[in-house]
């Protein structure tokens, strides 16, 4: 009975007895040591350099002329820049928020536009973000005789990388991709914001590349489940004035390892 009467025990509304302090101080410093370990062994497994993307807001809202082509994910083809997009450049194109702009660039093929926004640049890859209404995209005042860049085949390829959201990417949010970045990367694309496969190797010089469905439609929905993962598909990829263009095949998407 003595032994019994000795023995301490944990009552959680009442004070800590004197012989399980130490035990209890032990343990949690354990925890705390063990949660921090598998924080930083995770942390070390992640790509944390966001890149060079974002708002280049200190270029001030850019103002362009040029031709829409009517992709799934409209392109915009500079034909008249100024000093930071030159004449020959493509762009793809987003509102504000995780709102695409098919809508308003239906009405503008075949015309000569006018664009004001704000670019977001990540290496290569650039998106020009609309100001709102007709005062983000216009028909030009002059109009011209204008035409889309013919699209130069390049061929079926497979490729390694990533599907990520064009906008997030391009520098709205840092680093853009990956797995903890899925969500909100399925809510741009849902809302019609352009979709790029980022390539570990570089395709005919560039990296990233528009995707679309196999007959040029939008993302096929079986791709959402693999937004933000590790993967190699196949699929024909065409030049598109200076943006690669890439008609995937989701029945050939797998898992890389």
């Amino acid at each position: 009975m003595n032994d019994r009467e000795d023995t301490p025990f944990f009552i959680g509304y009442l004070q800590v007895p004197q012989k399980l302090r130490k035990l209890l101080l032990v343990t949690a410093l354990a925890l705390v040591g063990f949660l921090l370990g598998a924080g930083l062994l995770i942390g070390r497994t992640q790509d944390t350099d966001p890149g060079g993307g974002a708002f280049r807001f200190d270029y001030g809202q850019q103002t362009v002329s040029g031709v829409v082509e009517n992709l799934a994910y409209p392109l915009f083809h500079v034909t008249e820049g100024n000093d930071r997009l030159k004449p020959g450049q493509t762009l793809m194109l987003t509102g504000s928020g995780k709102d695409g702009v098919s809508n308003r660039t239906l009405p503008m093929v075949g015309k000569l536009a006018t664009a004001k926004g704000i670019v977001l640049e990540r290496g290569s890859l650039e998106m020009l973000q609309l100001a709102g209404g007709k005062r983000g995209l216009s028909e030009a005042e002059k109009q011209s005789s204008v035409s889309v860049p013919k699209p130069e085949d390049l061929g079926r390829w497979k490729l390694t990388g990533e599907i990520c959201d064009g906008k997030c990417l391009s520098g709205a949010m840092r680093p853009g991709r990956g797995l903890a970045h899925k969500a909100c990367a399925n809510l741009c694309l849902f809302g019609d914001i352009p979709p790029v496969f980022v390539s570990t190797k570089p395709v005919k010089g560039s990296e990233f590349l528009m995707v679309l469905g196999p007959d040029g439609g939008a993302l096929p929905k079986e791709a959402y489940d693999f937004i933000g993962q590790y993967i190699t598909l196949e699929g024909a990829v065409a030049r598109h004035g200076d943006m690669l263009v890439f008609k995937m095949d989701p029945e050939t998407i797998e898992l890389a390892s």
